[in-house]
Order: C-alpha cells, then sequence, then structure tokens
C-alpha cells in the first residue's frame, strides 16, 4: 500500500520522537522501574483530556468507583488507569486539564474521538475529535521542553513536574486506531475502501519502552452494529458484525508488521504488542462464563436492540411537563455488563482485559508489564 501524506507525518513525528526520547536499556533483570507513563489514544485511555476541552463527560459516567464524573466515558477505571496503579504510579493526568493537574508521574494525552489520521471535520460534525496523534506529539514535544523550564523555576514546580532522566525511562503506551475504522464507516465507506484508508504504517515508533495495545474487535460494539445495517449472514455466532472485526483484524496485522520491521529499525527499543483485540473478543463471546450476563447490551443507554441510541447517549434527558427527565440511565449493576455506554466498556471489563494481559499472555514479546523495559 502506497503512502500517502497522513503516514509521512506519522513517520515524521516518531523520527523526532526517537531522537529526544534516548537512553541505555537496564541491564539488571528485574522489574522494571518506570518513573512515570506518557500515554497517548483515544476514548479507550482518556481520562479527562476531551472534558478539559469541550465540556465534562456527565453524570453517570464515573459512578462505580470515583462517585462523579472523572473525565471518562466510564462507570470507573480504564484500563490505563489498572496498569498505572500495577506500577505504583498515581492515575495519569490529562494534559489539557490545568486544573488541580500534577504530572509528576507522567501525562496522558489521550482524548476521546481521537484518530491516528487528522480528522478535516469538526467534533460537532463527525463526533471525532481534532486531537489526532500528530496533535497528540506536539503537545508532548511541547510538554517535553516546557515543563523542564518551568521545573528550573524551583520550588512548587519542582513537585509537580518530571524529572529530565523521567522522559527517557518512561513507559510509553499507546491505544488508538478504532475511531479511524468507525470514521470511515460513518462517511459510508465500503469495507473495501476501509482498508484502503488504514495507513500502511499505522505508527513509525521511537524511544526506548513502548507498549502498544492493537484495536478491538469494533464489530462487537453497539454504536457500530446499531447504526450501519449488515445482513444477517454477517453476524457470527456470538451476535458480533464479523466485516467489522476482519477489518479490525487486518489493522492489527498491520500493526504487528510495523512493530516487528521497528525492532529491526530500532535496535535499542523495547516494543511491546499487546493482541487486545483477542481479550476483548474472548470477553465478549464468553462474558456469560465471566460473570457477565450482558456481553453485548449497553448498560447507559436508551431504546433499541442494543439499548442504544444515537441521539439519547448515556444520561441523557427528554423535556417533558417542563421538567427534564433521565431516560438513559445505568443498568443497576454496571458489572454485569462489558460495554457501558454502547462504545466503551464497563469499570468490571477493563478490570478483566487488564488482569489478561498484565502477564504478557497476550504480548509480543511475552512480557508482563513490569519486564516491559527489556528487548528479546
Amino acid at each position: 500500500m502506497a503512502f500517502d501524506g497522513s503516514s509521512i507525518i506519522v513517520v515524521a513525528i516518531f523520527g523526532v520522537f526517537l531522537v529526544n526520547l534516548t537512553s541505555s536499556l537496564v541491564l539488571a533483570k528485574g522489574p522494571c522501574q518506570f518513573p512515570a507513563i506518557f500515554n497517548f489514544g483515544d476514548s479507550n485511555s482518556d481520562t479527562g483530556g476531551l472534558s478539559a476541552a469541550f465540556g465534562q463527560a456527565p453524570p453517570p459516567n464515573g459512578m462505580s468507583y470515583f462517585g462523579h464524573p472523572a473525565g471518562r466515558y466510564c462507570d470507573g477505571r480504564l484500563v490505563i488507569d489498572f496498569l498505572a496503579e500495577s506500577l505504583g504510579l498515581p492515575y495519569l493526568s490529562a494534559f489539557l486539564d490545568s486544573l488541580g493537574t500534577n504530572f509528576t508521574y507522567g501525562a496522558n494525552f489521550a482524548t476521546a474521538g481521537s484518530t491516528i489520521r487528522p480528522q478535516n471535520t469538526t467534533l460537532h460534525q463527525s463526533g471525532f475529535s481534532p486531537i489526532s496523534l500528530n496533535v497528540q506529539f506536539y503537545e508532548f514535544h511541547d510538554f517535553h521542553v516546557r515543563s523542564q523550564i518551568v521545573r528550573k523555576r524551583g520550588g512548587v514546580y519542582e513537585t509537580i513536574l518530571p524529572k529530565e532522566e523521567d522522559f527517557s525511562s518512561a513507559l510509553y503506551t499507546f491505544d488508538i486506531g478504532q475511531n479511524d475504522l468507525t470514521s470511515g464507516y460513518f462517511l459510508n465507506m465500503s469495507v473495501d475502501e476501509v482498508k484502503a484508508y488504514v495507513p500502511d504504517d499505522i505508527y513509525d515508533v521511537g524511544g526506548r519502552y513502548f507498549w502498544i495495545h492493537n484495536t478491538g474487535p469494533v464489530g462487537c460494539l453497539p454504536y457500530v452494529m446499531e447504526r450501519i445495517p449488515v445482513l444477517a449472514g454477517q453476524i457470527d455466532r456470538y451476535g458480533c458484525a464479523s466485516p467489522f472485526n476482519e477489518v479490525a483484524q487486518f489493522f492489527n496485522h498491520g500493526l504487528k508488521k510495523t512493530v516487528q520491521q521497528l525492532r529491526k529499525d530500532l535496535p535499542h527499543a523495547a516494543i511491546t504488542y499487546v493482541d487486545v483485540y483477542s481479550v476483548k473478543y474472548s470477553l465478549i463471546s464468553q462474558g456469560r462464563n465471566h460473570g457477565f450476563n450482558q456481553p453485548l447490551r449497553t448498560c447507559c443507554g436508551h431504546g433499541g436492540k442494543y439499548n442504544y441510541n444515537k441521539n439519547l447517549g448515556c444520561g441523557g434527558k427528554v423535556h417533558k411537563q417542563g421538567k427534564d427527565v433521565l431516560v438513559a440511565a445505568p443498568c443497576q449493576d454496571p458489572s454485569t455488563h462489558v460495554n457501558w455506554d454502547g462504545v466503551h466498556f464497563t469499570e468490571a471489563a477493563n478490570r478483566y482485559i487488564f488482569e489478561r494481559i498484565v502477564d504478557g499472555s497476550f504480548s509480543d514479546p511475552p512480557h508482563p508489564l513490569n519486564m516491559a523495559c527489556y528487548r528479546n
């Protein structure tokens, strides 16, 4: 597949990333000591970026753990939250959130609705964020430089900003790509056209320690299945739309090939490829065996086969007799559902996913998270 302008941008971005983030690999074979995490992605790992830029994720988001909206499109914690917990680090503050933030242990550049490729529409028009991967990198680059200028002022700045050396020994995590697929579908593109829309070089990753998630089975998400018609014969035995999952697997195949090539091109980088697709599909297809009685039906929504309505999302209200009435209410027990709002997973599902990937069972190379600083 030929390079296009967007692919060249991504390659150039991470070429700079490699220059900025160089350090020697840890020689000892004990657990890795990551002083910080820098995360890039979409709503699967957004801890408040979109909320800071475009308004808070409304109630009942956050109800199961935080007790209030916490910038996450979920009833509680995300996989990135469990990842930080397991490394003994605080939850990541969103880079765009200027209120009460502490970046000592890293920063989160992910925003809900983000894509790898830059969007040519507004958030209002398409539902996809203008803060694409290249913008997230520009934010990171600015943060890297300016945080050290500000930190030198001393005082409180030394306690809320990372040390220079932490950038080269931090863990860099990526979870992005799902919206590149669905943005194509919602523009009435065919499956073949969406395949052609996937960049040949999805990431050209530099740096040292990288933990990269592939994209999940989008054909099992209510907001895709409800909005895009498929034939009965295209629904698999578990109720998912096979054509959309096939494109996700095509995307993931390209990502894995790129990672394999990058290991050759960047011999000093430790790059872990994590197959979250398999974990998520197993969770949905075998959900009832793990206590998830509703593997496809949305917990927080209203109407339709999947309890999902694109015009009345989670927490949605209608005006009746002079009052706002909540109609898109959450289910009684989100822990029995895989899907939270038609697009995102519940905290219980996120915990399940994290517990399956943390030990390296779905990683290439098969290193656990706390050994992700080592190369094969």
